[in-house]
């Protein structure tokens, strides 16, 4: 018996065993705190034929190490404070509600990745259709419950963390509303570390769990290929340039890249078909042409 799980996350899409692979441009903070930034980068999803895009959200003052708030550093805005960045690049409620707005319109899903407790409650102003914990939150127990009593759906991903760890954390919570990513976190990440068969080994140890993959390395191919290898979702950081000011952008896919990306996962999705041999139609011509009949060839001999 099928007992596979899907969560319908919009009026239009589904993440699950049986729909297509959900694909989410993850903007993290590569908007660098720019409203037209951002909303660029949500046209090239669009373009690109992404499913969703996502941010990400923090309360600085939370999330900014205390012995880091008077660390200077250099930045696009001049030389300032750690904590004063970190509030540079972090959106607002007007923000996000333009955001909101404008994939709409666009016909998007969005959502983000909540560091804190705090902005999971800001992110309920916007009835999120999916949260997703980054794999520096996979032991934030707090935060993982903070999001469990809204009810929704949610992704954890599992970068930087042991069996144990992705044990403990869905031990306590449960699979219901829940959906986990394979991940590594190394930006960029190298080849030999994405461990891909690693969602052979979640797809086996929480079976109906959807599985899906949250890629750091360079290319495309990988990706791809965790999808032939049943990913029910991917995520891939999104950028402008990989050459902008900023953490992320380095390890992140261009638009035209994406578009590509997008094109080849929908082309391994028709390409895996349903596992039942058949003879297709447009083989025929070349059965007629090429293969000789059992009796004929009896008669040749």
């Amino acid at each position: 018996m099928n007992t596979s799980k899907s969560f319908q996350v919009s009026s239009k899409r589904t993440i699950g065993a049986g729909h297509p692979v959900y694909i989410i441009a993850e903007i993290g903070i590569n908007h660098n705190g720019s409203m037209d930034i951002a909303k660029k980068l949500i046209d090239e999803a669009v373009q690109a034929g992404c499913d969703a895009v996502k941010f990400q959200k923090r309360t600085p003052e939370l999330c900014t190490p205390k012995d880091q708030w008077h660390l200077e550093r250099d930045t696009p805005w001049g030389r300032m404070t750690y904590i004063n960045y970190r509030k540079m690049i972090e959106l607002g409620y007007d923000e996000y509600s333009q955001i909101d707005a404008y994939c709409k319109e666009k016909g998007i899903d969005w959502f983000v990745s909540c560091w804190d407790e705090d902005s999971v409650d800001f992110m309920e102003q916007f009835n999120p259709g999916v949260y997703k914990f980054a794999s520096a939150s996979l032991t934030d127990h707090a935060l993982i419950g903070k999001v469990k009593q809204t009810g929704r759906p949610y992704i954890l991903s599992t970068g930087m963390s042991t069996m144990g760890q992705i044990r403990e954390a869905v031990d306590k919570f449960g699979t219901n509303n829940l959906m986990i990513a394979h991940s590594t976190s190394a930006y960029p990440c190298h080849p030999q570390e994405l461990n891909l068969k690693m969602i052979d080994t979640l797809s086996e140890l929480y079976p109906g769990t959807p599985i899906g993959y949250s890629g750091h390395e360079t290319g495309l191919a990988t990706t791809v290929a965790a999808v032939a290898m049943g990913a029910c979702f991917v995520e891939r950081h999104f950028t402008l340039d990989r050459a902008m000011w900023g953490s992320d952008h380095a390890a992140s896919v261009e638009p035209q890249g994406m578009q590509k990306l997008v094109r080849d996962i929908r082309d391994v999705e028709l390409a895996l078909g349903d596992g039942i041999k058949r003879v297709y139609e447009s083989e025929l011509g070349a059965m007629k042409r090429l293969r000789r009949t059992p009796s004929t060839a009896t008669a040749e001999n």
